[in-house]
């Protein structure tokens, strides 16, 4: 007669433990849910009304929401929703391509300037204080009508260079940590390339700090970008997007408040889900936090 062991319950990776950390956290379960529902309503919203975001109705000048325009039009008698689900598009895109550009090059100077240290080490990170020193904002008031023949994609590109700065500084000291540790110094013994080791041993290792930096990186990117389309330095007519579309309702908050409140409420929406999720990722991606233990 034989025994038999008992099979052993099989162990959870650490990308299902993540997300199940994730989902226990109801706020941040919230926001994802939220997001996911904005970004339904920015790229398939257009699809789903038979007006354009460029569509004029002459016979329905500041009409109130209706049957056939849902969420009503603006002064010259756009539709507000296709308006505004074309504006949210537009600043989801710029909010997420100036997050990956930013968190990415955050990622490979902090890196570098801690791994390799010495003159390298002082050259960034003097290049690095002297972005912080400049004042962001007014140089790209003053730089993106310049850059108007890029269109939306060069004022990214502005806000992504001097958006990725504090990001850095964060990574460089957790590679001045992580370059002492035991599989780093092993690597560099056996002949590894010094970019290689960054690549498969450094950066991995930094990565939870990488992904919360970039969420919240999305958030702020689509606030910059808001302001400066809000004074006219952002994206350009005959584009909307959030800033434009608020800018133009401001003056009728009051009498025409629907050419407003969408495009604000969805801002604010927005920028909370995305906090939530941040709050989210970090409890789940740090085991020792509070939020993680609940």
């Amino acid at each position: 007669m034989t025994l038999t062991a008992e099979a052993a319950p099989p162990v959870a990776g650490r990308t299902t433990v993540i997300l199940r950390r994730f989902l226990r956290n109801r706020g941040a379960l919230a926001g994802a849910v939220v997001l996911v529902l904005l970004f339904l309503l920015a790229f398939a919203g257009p699809y789903v009304t038979p007006w354009s975001y460029t569509h004029i109705d002459y016979l329905a000048l500041r009409a109130a929401p209706s049957a056939d325009h849902w969420w009503g039009t603006n002064r010259i008698g756009q539709d507000v929703f296709a308006q505004t689900a074309r504006g949210l598009q537009k600043s989801l895109i710029i909010g997420l391509l100036v997050a990956v550009l930013s968190t990415g090059l955050a990622a490979l100077v902090g890196a570098c300037a801690g791994y390799f240290g010495g003159w390298t080490d002082r050259l960034l990170i003097f290049f690095v204080d002297l972005l912080l020193a400049l004042p962001a904002f007014l140089i790209i008031a003053i730089v993106s009508p310049r850059l108007r023949s890029g269109g939306w994609f060069a004022l990214a590109l502005l806000l992504a260079l001097f958006g990725w700065m504090i990001t850095a500084r964060v990574v460089r000291s957790m590679t001045l940590s992580l370059k002492e540790r035991e599989f780093v110094r092993a690597a560099r013994f056996m002949g590894v390339p010094p970019f290689r080791i960054i690549w498969r041993h450094i950066l991995p290792n930094v990565a939870s700090f990488l992904i919360i930096d970039a969420t919240i990186q999305v958030g702020a990117a689509v606030m910059s970008e808001t302001a400066l389309s809000y004074f006219g330095f952002g994206v350009q007519p005959p584009d909307v997007s959030l800033g434009t579309l608020i800018a133009s309702g401001t003056g009728a908050a009051v009498t025409y408040p629907w050419m407003f409140f969408f495009a604000a409420g969805l801002l604010v929406v927005f920028v909370l889900a995305v906090n939530l999720v941040g709050d989210g990722l970090r409890d789940a991606l740090d085991p020792t936090s509070k939020g993680a233990s609940r």
